[in-house]
């Protein structure tokens, strides 16, 4: 409905008119409308908000990557996301340099696959400081040796652990190595014109800066577009603490855990005379009678009562019963 105008305002438009300070013809004009010029031929897939939760899914990833690589370089290391945008995939393969050490990785259960790129130099600089060196290679860009890509492999094996991490808030994902390439144009992942979104990372070991590219399609993402919003993303984040899932995968990795189980056997208390006049053959009476449990020790704490005995050639024990709380207090006196 368009906009009425009161007395007043035709009053003065009227005055405008009459003394020439305003352009009747000019009056009658619509306004020019703005208008946004769109390409069929690269639609956009991606919101601004898709594309900002992008982006905090993979600072978490670079963070985590820059603790990893800090530790196991034992160097200054810088790692930051310096973009997140959407381009067809024809446009991401003629952006990355011949030769590059490209990988190609699964992530179950999403279909189809993603790409995670590394510049030369950056590859270098990282197997130089893997077999003793500074880091600071000058070496000219060339394919990897086959030794040069186990290592480089294993890195990305390693940099995929903190990769599921980053993204377990939004989605569960097992990513995995493919295989590696190192020319772009044999990495068809998908048709030249399918949008991808482009992750740039940059990557400072030492004094060697380079760029970690990150490539996911649309069709990987599309299953879970509902889910990458920052409001799902916080969320999520919030409770995940709180997920049975996570008790459980605590609770695994506790019960995995090695301790010492002792048998306490006996004890006996002597003055520090009769210690220092201890000899070969001397005959210490324990306090122990030859019916009694014998405690079983959890680092200092009796847990359980057994008694000795043999299992085949070994010696054994044989639990008896577990030691009750009050009894455990009155032992740790």
């Amino acid at each position: 409905m368009p906009d009425v105008l009161s007395q007043a305002e035709i009053d003065a438009l009227l005055a405008g008119v009459m003394d020439g300070s305003v352009n009747a013809e000019e009056a009658k004009k619509e306004p020019e409308r703005k208008v946004k010029v769109y390409d069929f031929k690269r639609p956009d897939k991606f919101s601004k908000d898709q594309i900002r939760t992008l982006y905090m899914i993979h600072e978490s990833f670079a963070r985590l990557l820059n603790t990893y690589l800090s530790t196991h370089l034992r160097t200054l290391v810088n790692v930051d996301v310096a973009s997140v945008e959407q381009l067809t995939y024809q446009e991401f393969v003629q952006s990355v340099a011949n030769p590059s050490f490209i990988s190609i990785l699964g992530v179950p259960p999403l279909k189809g696959n993603i790409i995670i790129e590394f510049g030369t130099e950056i590859a270098f600089a990282y197997i130089d400081r893997v077999f003793g060196g500074d880091g600071n290679t000058t070496m000219k860009t060339r394919v990897l040796t086959e030794i040069e890509d186990a290592v480089m492999r294993r890195f990305v094996n390693a940099a995929m652990i903190h990769f599921k991490e980053a993204w377990s808030n939004v989605t569960p994902m097992n990513p995995f190595l493919e295989t590696t390439e190192s020319n772009p144009q044999f990495t068809q992942i998908v048709t030249p014109n399918e949008m991808v979104v482009i992750v740039t990372v940059q990557i400072k070991i030492g004094d060697i800066e380079g760029i970690m590219t990150i490539c996911i399609p649309y069709l990987v993402l599309e299953p879970i577009m509902p889910r990458l919003t920052t409001t799902f993303l916080v969320a999520s984040s919030i409770s995940k603490s709180e997920t049975e899932s996570q008790v459980a995968i605590i609770q695994s990795k506790l019960e995995k855990t090695e301790v010492t189980f002792i048998v306490e056997i006996g004890e006996v208390y002597i003055t520090i005379q009769e210690f220092l006049t201890l000899g070969f053959g001397d005959v210490l009476r324990l306090m122990t009678k030859v019916n009694d449990d014998l405690p079983c020790r959890i680092g200092k704490n009796a847990k359980f009562y057994c008694r000795p005995g043999t299992s085949g050639k070994k010696m054994a024990v044989q639990i008896t019963r577990v030691v009750n709380p009050e009894e455990e207090e009155k032992d740790n006196v």
